[in-house]
């Protein structure tokens, strides 16, 4: 072997590598893959807030966590979780040391782009029958046209009576579209912008197109969609009012490439990262500082409402802990350390041109560290300190997780946040991780297994630290 000249040695000393997987973690490749089959079965059975909710609950409860009680008395060890709503849920382990001395948080969220059903969706037009629906979140509306669509959701009656939905997933089970222009007709179409290529008041969903037997009367395609509606679900066209109804994409999660590496599905963003946050406090029995794992609700319309993070739900969870210990909510928070685990951009080779290369994040790189998210101007962003990022710099190391660190695109191209600033804002120290993402926020976006495992150990050495 050729002995290294004084240049690669210093090289080697010196200089910041960014290394794939392969290159210093080739041994965990098997653990990498064998970690994703169990989130590619979550990813596929929680595609949205409430079924995520409902399975991290099973979940949780498979392992021995109870609901938390703020006037109960905990030790060590114990493990609890609160349920808000059923659209957002905490996960606590409780560790040796009291909570005045900080907690442990990983904060993830569990809503994804979609389209809603509007309070009055059900119309005819011409013997076919739609669904209005109103988009949630930042998506790219042409790509959500004559794809195929499984609705989710719950309708709520008068008397309060919860009506499950889950349609178009199962073999056999009718799916729904929103449909489009045939190029042959598309020549004005063809002339909108991109952005502008399908409206919002163009995501009509079609939801049939038969009549009501051959009685006369009008709308009559209507009337038997509400029919069959009312013999499978008990329901009638006021209901939609009490209703939360939600129309995503019905693709299957799959291997993607030849060599299996990435995972294809609908949601990665933000499931990709509370699958290895929830798997992470799973794995601790007595931790020394009190673990905590937030899932929410809202964040990619902003994170208000009751369920998301610029609630209060997470700071009166923290105020019961530190009530029960006898100290101050504002002091564990105080010296409480945060991940804000949420996906990034990956750098996507065949459009270079909106990344840094220097400062993006690159598929099979690892867990990719953020110290600001934000657009532009840094808007919108926590902004973490330099001395909380050492210190995470320094866990994960000591741990050897593979990361690499990178922003959203270059500076003025736009940018994003996460959930980050409102624990933030709380007093706590926080920095954003996550899982690079390829097309996302598109109706099926691509992951790589490794860096799913790398989220996995990377939060797993934090709860540990």
């Amino acid at each position: 072997m050729c002995e290294k000249t004084p240049a690669e040695a210093l090289q080697e000393r010196l200089c910041m590598k960014n290394d794939h997987f392969m290159t210093a973690h080739a041994d965990e490749l098997a653990a990498a893959d064998a970690f994703c089959d169990g989130y590619k079965a979550f990813l596929q059975k929680a595609k949205t807030e409430r079924e995520c909710n409902r399975a991290v609950i099973a979940a949780a409860e498979s392992r021995g966590f109870v609901p938390f009680d703020p006037f109960g008395s905990y030790q060590s060890g114990d493990k609890v979780y609160a349920d808000n709503r059923g659209k957002s849920v905490i996960l606590c382990v409780f560790g040796k040391k009291s909570v005045a001395e900080g907690v442990r948080i990983v904060a993830s969220h569990i809503d994804s782009p979609r389209l809603d059903l509007k309070p009055t969706p059900l119309y005819e037009d011409t013997e076919l029958a739609y669904f209005k629906t109103h988009y949630y979140g930042g998506i790219r509306k042409y790509q959500w046209a004559a794809i195929p669509l499984s609705l989710h959701g719950v309708f709520i009656k008068k008397d309060g009576t919860a009506v499950p939905v889950s349609l178009g997933e199962e073999p056999g089970e009718p799916q729904f579209v929103v449909t489009d222009l045939l190029p042959h007709l598309a020549k004005e179409q063809s002339k909108r912008t991109l952005s502008d290529g399908i409206r919002g008041e163009e995501l009509n969903l079609v939801i049939g197109s038969r009549p009501f037997k051959s009685d006369k009367g009008s709308e009559l395609v209507k009337l038997n969609i509400l029919s069959l509606l009312e013999e499978k679900y008990g329901i009638d066209e006021s209901d939609f009012i009490s209703a939360e109804l939600e129309a995503v994409p019905a693709f299957e999660v799959r291997d993607i490439g030849f060599d299996r590496s990435l995972i294809g599905g609908y949601g990665h963003d933000d499931r990709v990262c509370a699958y290895p946050a929830m798997e992470a406090l799973f794995s601790l029995e007595a931790p020394e500082h009190t673990a905590v794992v937030v899932l929410a609700d809202k964040e990619e319309i902003g994170s208000d409402g009751n369920t998301g993070l610029a609630s209060s739900f997470f700071r009166y969870f923290v105020e019961d802990l530190a009530d029960m210990q006898g100290v101050k909510a504002r002091h564990v928070l105080h010296n409480s350390d945060c991940l804000s685990a949420d996906v990034t951009a990956a750098f996507d080779p065949t459009f270079p041109q909106v990344y840094d290369k220097m400062n993006t994040s690159f598929v099979n790189h690892g867990v990719s560290i953020a110290k600001y998210t934000g657009s532009r101007g840094k808007g919108g962003a926590s902004d973490a300190n330099a001395e909380f990022l050492g210190k995470v710099r320094a866990i994960l190391d000591n741990a050897d997780v593979h990361w690499q660190i990178g922003e959203m695109g270059k500076v003025d191209e736009g940018g994003g946040g996460t959930v980050a600033l409102y624990l933030a804002n709380l007093d706590v120290n926080v920095l954003d991780l996550g899982v690079p993402v390829l097309s996302m926020h598109a109706p099926f976006e691509l992951v790589a297994k490794t860096d799913v495992y790398s989220t996995y150990r990377a939060c797993d050495a934090f709860f540990k630290s």
